[in-house]
């Protein structure tokens, strides 16, 4: 069995150090480990394995999220989301940092990207935060920090890509991602507030007005809010209302974003057309990946390579938190080599095993993946949401990842509370499900 295990982590590595794209790799692993030590057709299995994986039914949500999304990132629905927040985050201490929690919060809902959420909120919110004289550092560590919220909140990507490997139910997994999503939210909030209450230059003295709007004009602002409330309905209504399956939401929420394009006038031929490349493109790899992930994991368990790696933990005695904790060191430091997508993908299918024996179930599993995920997005050198925001800001990834960090260990913390209390996760979904 350490050969076999020896073989399958040495090529997947040589061919990622390779530059290999990830799909590809973890097909060619798959099937020089069939040639390898299986003796099964499988000229036959793989092609029936690839038709039984991208025929999946909740596979179909995935490029349909990716639409939406593509066709959110060209409205002005950042835009309409500062206006008719900022009157309201005013009351609070940190005045519109809230903005960017508020704000990625509600995109996050129904978007489902966390790099997506980070670019269209972050392209109008950091902006016009720099310019009113808020401090770099807590504008650009919560812009970060909340991005993350992206994959959390459902309607989620990563929580489709983890359902499907996992065959768990995504809509028990967008159920169970709400409450602690609302809470992660919350919690970067609190520490905004405590943050700006102790360094009050964080904050620009000029915005002290904010807080002495009137109610009509805080009132007033909402009217801006109508795109974002439009979709919510769109997408989580009709799923938490039990009139449509993930998939079908989906597709509800591309028509409504679509309408959203056509009455602001973002619509063109040219637009169409890199709306729809953009979307081929980034579901064709998300695919592929998929692919190869599912058929390696397949001809693992046919070699019982989970097993053996479960037997051999649980030789180990752990108790299930000092095995969180194992776990998600491990992932940081996936974290820093691997973005997250790829994390799920090349780990899933020996970890699953472990987590379950030591008595979490998968739902719950999923939802600790998807913080993992997040803390990959903002773990250095491989972060999705440092590129989105140097972009953006123009800094450095080293000054980005600084100002970050308080929120990374917000999440750290947010781990440890969920392992703790695991029915934080649980509550909403056997609550609506049973």
């Amino acid at each position: 069995m350490t050969a076999v295990i020896g073989s399958l982590f040495g090529f997947l590595f040589l061919l990622l150090g390779a530059g290999t794209w990830i799909g590809m790799a973890l097909l060619a692993t798959a099937i020089a480990l069939g040639y390898m030590f299986l003796h099964v057709p499988l000229d036959r299995l793989i092609p029936q394995y690839a038709f039984n994986i991208l025929t999946s039914s909740e596979l179909v949500a995935l490029p349909l999220f990716v639409l939406m999304g593509e066709f959110l990132f060209r409205t002005r629905l950042s835009q309409a989301i500062f206006a008719g927040l900022a009157p309201w985050a005013g009351l609070l201490p940190g005045r519109l940092l809230h903005v960017n929690v508020i704000g990625c919060s509600i995109f996050a809902a129904i978007s489902g990207s966390s790099a997506a959420t980070t670019q269209v909120v972050g392209r109008m919110t950091l902006k016009e935060l720099l310019a009113r004289g808020y401090s770099p550092d807590v504008a650009i560590g919560s812009l970060a920090g909340a991005g993350t919220l992206g994959f959390l909140i459902p309607p989620s990507t990563v929580m489709i890509i983890y359902g499907v490997l996992a065959e768990e139910s995504v809509l028990r997994l967008f159920t169970a991602g709400l409450i602690p999503g609302l809470l992660l939210a919350g919690a970067f909030g609190a520490w905004i507030m405590i943050h700006t209450t102790i360094n009050k230059d964080l904050v620009p003295e000029s915005e002290r007005a904010l807080k002495h709007l009137s109610f009509g004009q805080r009132v007033a602002a909402l009217k801006e809010l109508w795109p974002t409330m439009f979709l919510m309905v769109c997408v989580l209504g009709s799923m938490y209302g039990g009139l449509a399956t993930p998939t079908e939401a989906a597709a509800i929420g591309v028509v409504g974003a679509f309408i959203l394009c056509w009455i602001q006038g973002m619509l063109s031929l040219e637009v169409l057309r890199n709306i729809a490349l953009g979307a081929v493109q980034t579901s064709s790899v998300m695919g592929l990946v998929i692919l190869g992930a599912s058929i390696l994991g397949n001809l693992s368990a046919m070699l019982g390579i989970p097993d053996a790696v479960a037997a051999t933990v649980a030789g180990w005695n752990l108790s299930p938190l000092s095995l969180i904790l194992a776990l998600m060191v491990l992932y940081l430091i996936l974290g820093t080599a691997l973005e997250g997508f790829s994390m799920i993908v090349t780990t899933l299918s020996v970890v699953l095993p472990l987590v379950e024996q030591a008595g979490f179930d998968k739902i719950w599993f999923g939802i600790f993946i998807v913080l993992v995920v997040e803390m990959a997005q903002i773990t250095p050198p491989v972060a999705f949401n440092f590129v989105v925001i140097q972009n953006i800001s123009g800094r450095d990834t080293g000054y980005i990842a600084k100002v970050t960090m308080p929120y990374l260990m917000i999440m750290i913390a947010f781990v440890v509370v969920l392992a703790l209390f695991p029915q934080i996760v649980s509550f909403l979904p056997n609550l609506l499900m049973g």
